[in-house]
């Protein structure tokens, strides 16, 4: 057992970090209780392409041996903490690097903490601040600083929460679907119906093509996707984190049970995916939809469930069914063969890893949608991961849940609260 220790839920903005210099120092305060075991530190940091300065971090004021650069991309970084170093009550982790100019390594913030328990210094340490935070200095923030304990547990992970069937938003959105969509019929036709729309909407654009984030709000993005137009008047974040949230909206405004997941081949690697997944009566099992690619997976002509995919190996790809929506984001999105085979194709790199979201109430709780996810490695505190996976490296997240929790019928979704 073990037990994850933090202050924020991981809801950055990766285009408005903590810069880090020999100037900029930064503080994390952690709360822990007693502990006579070595521990683990995690953070969400990104250096810069090119450098190769090394991170400084230390202990209640004892330097640790520095962290080298992984790779020029925010990743999760995990430092070992040796029995003795931590203390009860008040811990702080301090991070600095060598450069002056703000060009060595960043540090992941989630804004929105009115008394945050991260500082940030910008005279080596002389005097700190927890306002005026970010290389903008504009935010009161948490760093995405993280500690696990051996001793204690996690608390159990999160009940699904589903949209509310009698908020206005839901029957704005029912009005602009497809209306084979609404028919009364099988439920598989009707999920097509609606991944083929989405799918043929609007081309995939990612983070490495444009810069501000669409929110997940299904409306939204149709809309921004369309006109590849969004806030501040620029090119919008489209991905395939937006078609399963609109899918899964969707499916909520038409009466079907739906969510989604996250799939990844490894946690700091950039083979990751965002699906759908339907509940099916019939079947007694959540079946994988991919809204993006327009594509769900047969076998004998039985949809599969993610483990059944999972299952199937390095034969899965041949188990893909697409839609017309593939055509439309292999003409409008300019999506190669490549990403088809890694994301649908033959190698489905990203059914190593399961996460999965545990909210579907995109619309009707906005406040709660994260504001970037899949521009940086998954953070999200409130993701649940397959309870293998803390023994796999995933101890940065506080939830995990066994065969049961992922499968489980969606009890609830269709009752208005």
């Amino acid at each position: 057992m073990s037990k994850l220790y933090y202050t924020e839920q991981g809801r950055i903005i990766s285009t408005l970090s903590e810069e880090l210099t020999s100037f900029r120092r930064v503080r994390k305060i952690l709360t822990l209780p007693p502990t006579a075991a070595p521990g683990w530190l995690y953070f969400l940091a990104r250096p810069y392409p090119g450098s190769d300065l090394p991170l400084h971090i230390s202990v209640n004021g004892a330097t640790i041996p520095p962290v080298m650069p992984l790779t020029p991309f925010y990743a999760w970084y995990s430092v070992p903490l040796q029995a003795g170093w931590l203390r009860a009550g008040e811990n702080v982790f301090e991070f600095w690097t060598d450069s002056a100019a703000m060009n060595a390594w960043s540090l992941g913030i989630e804004s929105g903490h009115a008394h945050p328990s991260s500082f940030i210094s910008t005279d080596g340490g002389e005097t700190w601040r927890n306002e005026n935070m970010g290389y903008l200095n504009v935010l009161f923030g948490e760093y995405v600083v993280r500690v696990r304990l051996v001793e204690g547990q996690d608390e159990p992970p999160p009940a699904m929460a589903w949209e509310n069937m009698t908020h206005p938003r839901l029957a704005s959105l029912h009005s602009l679907l497809p209306s084979k969509a609404l028919e009364t019929g099988k439920l598989i036709d009707r999920v097509r119906a609606l991944t083929g729309w989405i799918s043929s909407s609007w081309g995939h654009i990612n983070a490495s093509m444009a810069a501000q984030y669409a929110p997940w709000d299904a409306e939204t993005i149709l809309a921004w996707g369309k006109f590849r137009l969004g806030h501040d008047q620029r090119l919008p974040i489209v991905m395939c984190v937006h078609y399963g949230v609109t899918f899964a909206s969707a499916c909520a405004a038409a009466r079907i049970p739906a969510r989604c997941l996250v799939g990844t081949e490894s946690l700091n690697g950039p083979m990751g995916h965002f699906l759908g997944e339907v509940w099916f009566d019939e079947f007694q099992k959540w079946v994988v939809v991919d809204p993006q690619l327009d594509t769900i997976y047969f076998n004998d002509g039985m949809p599969l469930s993610f483990d059944e995919l999972r299952a199937a190996g390095s034969t899965a790809g041949r188990l893909a069914v697409f839609g017309p929506g593939i055509a439309f984001q292999r003409r409008y999105a300019h999506i190669e063969a490549g990403f088809i085979e890694a994301k649908a194709g033959q190698k489905i790199n990203w059914a190593r890893h399961r996460g999965l979201w545990p909210r579907a109430d995109f619309l009707t709780r906005p406040e709660l949608t994260p504001p970037g996810h899949g521009t940086t490695a998954y953070c999200e505190a409130n993701l649940v991961w397959e309870i293998r996976e803390l023994e796999e490296g995933y101890g940065m997240f506080p939830y995990f849940g066994d065969q049961g929790y992922f499968n489980a019928p969606p009890v609830g979704w269709d009752e208005a609260r």
